[in-house]
Formats: structure tokens, C-alpha cells, sequence
């Protein structure tokens, strides 16, 4: 390991927020004061390497306390953990929602992503870079999806500080978001969860039937409505017992690969190498996603309780929470509800009673959607970057520190819930033969409701759009996100499973569905689909790093002139798309050029 430091120098602040996170160095080995007697020897050496995967949190740390990451605390964050300072900028860098350059205390996050740039974010964000110009003491930062889409526009503002302090506006207004960015303690307060769910309170709700209902900061209310009663089934039932119920339902991936769940149990659960680990991916990136938030800030516990059940089943004794980092208020529950949980025995080395130990650390994102990917996201908890391994192996042979690991998404995790206290056969009998129960969609866009609804699988593409109240001379309609496809209005009648899309040659997706009126320039949108997945690459295939650069560069001049000059460019996507499709090593890749094929051949696009 070569270990190149330079001559900068932390602050006394900068070295007070990596202390905070790692505690005060021992050693001049970690960077301490040297002494006579210090010298002696180099302590702290092989723990420092062992630590990691604390990289991540340590940057976190800094950009939180500051603002950036300067030379000097990026040199003292690598010698408390022995990295390389070469390795740890590359990770610095990787991450959009962090700076290696000077900027202001204050970042506004304006996003510019599909819902919101059909509600007006291009003149949202010209009237905030007009409001905060240079001298502001604000930088505005053009944003991909916040995770806020039905509530777009969407703007969230950080104030580095200690602590760090956060404010959402959305909808946004030019004078609501410079008020979040300059005065984040003086914003309006976040509406309640349950704006977010149009059925809240309906008696036939399964996995949302907490939210609106139950204080998702009250322990003693969520078992007053139904908690930890999973979880004690599960230990009546036994590891294998869990498994197989989960199996039996026919339960499969909520987040778009729609792997059954109950496989990927059994094949972690019977590695032989030790620990297991369990990751939930909370990190949902997806254009248009937004149900995973919604549960988290709605029904917190839930989620504990899904992921203690999911660890105990497979083996697992430690579990990470990978949250993405835009996500400030499901942070705060999930924090609280996890203290709830330890302090009560839920958590902790003897989870109730049981003699079985089992606890969850949340890691935060920090803005990069290739790390909804699962090795993707099991190297930045690693502290490196967030590139996809190649498989196999396969994560449940080799995951997370290169252990037996499984990985699911939140929605995943809390359908397990209903299997158990419902029974496999009857969660089975709920939706189709091929997808069984209940599922989550991400409802945005020309809706008069938009939000999250809870339908079983089987419902219509129609009768969902007709709950949230679909809008007149409805253009298209998205399926799954800007990795999914367009669908015309003739099209409704698509049922609204994993097969059924399939066969429509579409895809469901993790639950998008975005509706886009006529309004809405269809070109300057497909524009905006590849700008996304040019930032989002992570660069480390040529298919993908060159592919999504090429498709940006073919749909700009596709904007600027239309017919014949445009043919030739139609055919150079084609041929791109395919390669990406057919050489990438991952979905991102795989997936880039879905929406805008799909554009061009069912919705004519271009003609």
C-alpha cells in the first residue's frame, strides 16, 4: 500500500468531525500529536485497515460539518484509516451530494428530474439562481430526483453545521425555496406522511394500512396496531420454517428484478461461510420513486421489524440500512425507531427473549443511483467506489466483506410481514399466479392525486390512473422509471404484473408510473432521460461510459431539427442502444436506452 500524503493541513473543526465519528487518534500512526514515546512504535496500523468501510461515513462527517471536503481533512480522514489518499478522492468524487472544492455553507438542491420538469423546474430553478447569485452564501445545485415527485417541484436545502441542518420545499415556489435555503429553521414544515398516501385510512390497505393511522414514532403504537407480530410467529417458526413461508407466498423483488425472495433466502442461508450478512437497499434513485420513503417516514418500525425477521431466517446477526442521503426526515425516524428498538429489546443481543442477536446500522447515501445496484452498494459501505462487481460470484456466496449476504429493498422486506401473520396460502391467493400480493406504485405527473397506492398485482394500468384521477389528452404514460418505457393512452388496459407488462413489451419496474399530458415536450424529456444516465454512469464499462454519452449527443441534435435530418441519428441510437443493452456490465447500462426506444417506436416520437 502506498501511502502519498500531502503538506495540507485540517482545521481544528475538520479534525473535531472526523474525531466525532472516529474518536480521538492514539497514535501518530492515526495522525495524533507526536511524542517521544509514540515514536517507539506504530500502534493502530492493521485496526485503522480494518475500519474501511468507515471511509464513507468519515466523508459524510466533514461535508456535513463544512460544506466540502478540503485536501488537508481528506488527508487526515485516510491517515486515522490507513487509505490511500489517491483511493479516498476517488471515492470523495464519485458521489454528487459532496464537494472537494470550496462553496458556501449552504447547498440548495433543485431537481430537475422527470416529474418535477413537468411542473415548471426549469423556471424554479432560473428564479433561484436569479434570487442567490454569487455572494449568497447559497450554491444552487441542479438535482436528479429527490424523491419528492408528488410533490413536485421539489428543493432540498443542507446547511453544514453542527449539527447539519435540513429543510424541504416542495411543491417549491421561487420565495419557498430561497426561505428553506437561507433560513432552513424558519421553512415551512413537512406536510405528514400520510399526504403522500390518497387511500390512508382505508381498512383494505396491507402494507400501508400504519401510515395516516398510527404515530410512526411510537413503539407502543405500532404494536397496538399489529407490530412484532411477525417477528414472534417467525420464532415459533424457526429459520427454515420463515423461509419456507416465504417461499410458498410466490414473493418476489419489489425493486424491478423481481428475484423470488424466498430463493435468495435459502441460498444465503445455507453458505457455510461465516457471518452472514443482511443489506437492506433503501437507496432508491429511480426517477419517479418515491414508495420506499413513504414507508420509511410512515411506518419506520415496520421496516426494523421486516429486517430483524429477514436476518434471523438467513443467518445474519448484523444488518446495514443503506439510506439514500436525500433523504433527511426517513433518517431521523429510522434513527428514533432503532433507539426505540434497542432500548425495548427488539434489538440488540437478545432479541426478545429469543437468545438470538441481531442490531442495524444505517448507512447513508450521498447522490449516486448506480449504488442502487447491489454491488454497487455493497462497495461504497466498503468505503470504495460505487462500481458494480462483475458475477459471479453472486452475493449470496460473496456479498458485503466478501461474505454470504442478502440483499433486499424495503417494499421486499415489508411485504414479509403480511406473509407471516396472514399465512403463506392466503398472501398467495392475493393478485395472480405469477405475482402475488399486494404492490406498491409511484403515481406522478398530469394526476389530480398523485402518490403512493397500494393495489393488488392483476389491477389495470386504467384503474389505477382512474384513482389517482388521470388528467384529459393524456400523452403517454412512463412504466418504471426512466429505466422503464412509454405506453400510449390506447394501452390502459395492461395489467399491472411483472408478466403482463412483459408481454406488453414493457416492464413494471420498481412501481413507476408517470403520467405526461400534452403539455409536456416529449423530445426535451427523452433529453433529459439520457442527460440522467450520462451523470449517472459510473464509467467503468466502455458500452455504458461511451453509450449514454453518444445517446446524449444524438438526442441534442434530434431537438434542434426533426424528419429526415433526424434519421440518421435514430439509426446511430439504435445501434448504441443495442450495444449498451447487450455489453454493459450492469442494469444502468442494460437499461439507458429503454424509455427512449420505447419513445420512438410506440409513441412516434420523432416523426
Amino acid at each position: 500500500m502506498d501511502l502519498h500524503f500531502g503538506d495540507s493541513k485540517p482545521t481544528d473543526e475538520e479534525k473535531a468531525a472526523v474525531d466525532a465519528l472516529l474518536g480521538p487518534p492514539e497514535s501518530s500512526w492515526e495522525g495524533a500529536d507526536r511524542s517521544d514515546a509514540d515514536l517507539r512504535w506504530a500502534r493502530g496500523g492493521r485496526e485503522a485497515r480494518e475500519r474501511r468501510d468507515l471511509l464513507l461515513p468519515g466523508l459524510h462527517a466533514i461535508n456535513d460539518r463544512i460544506g466540502w471536503i478540503s485536501e488537508g481533512a481528506l488527508d487526515y480522514l485516510c491517515r486515522r484509516l490507513t487509505v490511500p489518499p489517491a483511493e479516498a478522492y476517488g471515492v470523495a468524487t464519485f458521489y454528487a451530494m459532496f464537494s472537494v472544492k470550496p462553496r458556501p455553507a449552504t447547498v440548495l438542491h433543485v431537481c430537475t428530474d422527470l416529474a418535477c420538469a413537468a411542473s415548471g423546474a426549469a423556471e424554479l430553478c432560473a428564479g433561484v439562481e436569479a434570487r442567490l447569485g454569487p455572494g449568497s452564501g447559497v450554491h444552487v445545485e441542479r438535482s436528479p430526483c429527490l424523491g419528492l415527485c408528488e410533490r413536485a417541484p421539489a428543493a432540498l436545502a443542507i446547511k453544514s453545521g453542527d449539527p447539519v441542518r435540513t429543510a424541504v420545499s416542495a411543491p417549491a415556489t421561487v420565495e419557498a425555496a430561497v426561505l428553506a435555503a437561507s433560513a432552513p429553521d424558519s421553512a415551512d414544515e413537512e406536510p405528514p406522511t400520510a399526504t403522500a398516501v390518497p387511500q390512508a385510512g382505508d381498512p383494505g390497505l396491507t402494507l400501508l394500512s400504519r401510515i395516516g393511522v398510527a404515530d410512526p414514532a411510537s413503539l407502543d403504537d405500532y404494536r397496538a396496531h399489529g407490530g412484532y407480530t411477525a417477528l414472534r410467529r417467525a420464532f415459533e417458526l424457526g429459520p427454515a420454517g420463515v423461509i419456507r413461508e416465504v417461499t410458498d407466498s410466490g414473493l418476489v423483488g419489489r425493486g424491478g428484478a423481481a428475484f423470488p425472495t424466498g430463493r435468495k433466502w435459502q441460498a444465503t442461508a445455507s453458505q457455510p461461510d461465516h457471518p452472514h450478512y443482511l443489506v437492506c437497499n433503501a437507496d432508491e434513485s429511480e426517477p419517479g420513486t418515491f414508495k420506499d420513503r413513504v414507508i420509511m417516514e410512515g411506518d419506520p418500525f415496520a421496516l426494523v421489524e421486516a429486517m430483524t425477521i429477514a436476518a434471523y431466517a438467513t443467518g445474519a446477526h448484523k444488518g446495514y440500512l443503506y439510506l439514500r442521503g436525500e433523504y433527511p426526515r426517513a433518517l431521523h425516524r429510522l434513527e428514533h425507531a432503532l433507539a426505540q428498538a434497542r432500548a425495548r429489546g427488539l434489538l440488540g443481543d437478545d432479541v426478545l427473549g429469543q437468545g438470538y442477536a441481531f442490531d442495524i446500522e444505517i448507512r447513508r447515501g450521498a447522490g449516486a443511483y448506480i449504488c442502487g445496484e447491489e454491488t454497487a452498494l455493497f462497495n461504497s459501505i466498503e468505503g470504495y467506489r460505487g462500481e458494480p462487481r462483475s458475477k459471479p460470484p453472486f452475493p449470496v456466496e460473496k456479498g458485503l466483506f466478501g461474505k454470504p449476504t442478502v440483499e433486499n429493498n424495503v417494499e421486499t422486506l415489508v411485504n414479509v410481514l403480511p406473509v407471516l401473520t396472514m399465512g403463506a396460502p392466503a398472501y398467495a391467493a392475493v393478485g395472480t399466479a405469477r405475482s402475488t400480493g399486494p404492490k406498491l406504485f409511484c403515481v406522478s405527473g398530469s394526476v389530480d392525486r398523485p402518490g403512493i397506492y397500494e393495489l393488488p398485482f392483476g389491477a389495470t394500468l386504467g384503474d389505477l390512473l382512474t384513482l389517482a384521477g388521470v388528467r384529459d389528452r393524456l400523452r403517454a404514460v412512463l412504466l418504471g422509471g426512466a429505466a422503464g418505457g412509454f405506453v400510449r393512452p390506447d394501452e390502459l388496459d395492461i395489467p399491472l404484473t411483472f408478466e403482463g407488462t412483459r408481454e406488453a413489451g414493457t416492464t413494471l419496474g420498481s412501481g413507476v408510473v408517470m403520467a405526461f399530458d400534452d403539455t409536456v415536450p416529449l423530445p426535451r424529456l427523452l433529453l433529459r432521460i439520457a442527460e440522467f444516465f450520462r451523470d449517472e454512469s459510473c464509467g467503468q464499462c466502455v458500452p455504458c461510459r461511451v453509450g449514454t454519452v453518444r445517446q446524449e449527443e444524438a438526442l441534442h441534435r434530434i431537438v434542434e431539427r426533426t424528419g429526415a435530418a433526424a434519421a440518421g441519428d435514430i439509426a446511430l441510437l439504435r445501434e448504441v442502444g443495442r450495444a449498451m443493452r447487450d455489453a454493459s456490465i450492469c442494469g444502468l447500462g442494460q437499461t439507458a436506452w429503454n424509455a427512449v426506444e420505447s419513445a420512438i417506436d410506440r409513441l412516434g416520437a420523432y416523426e
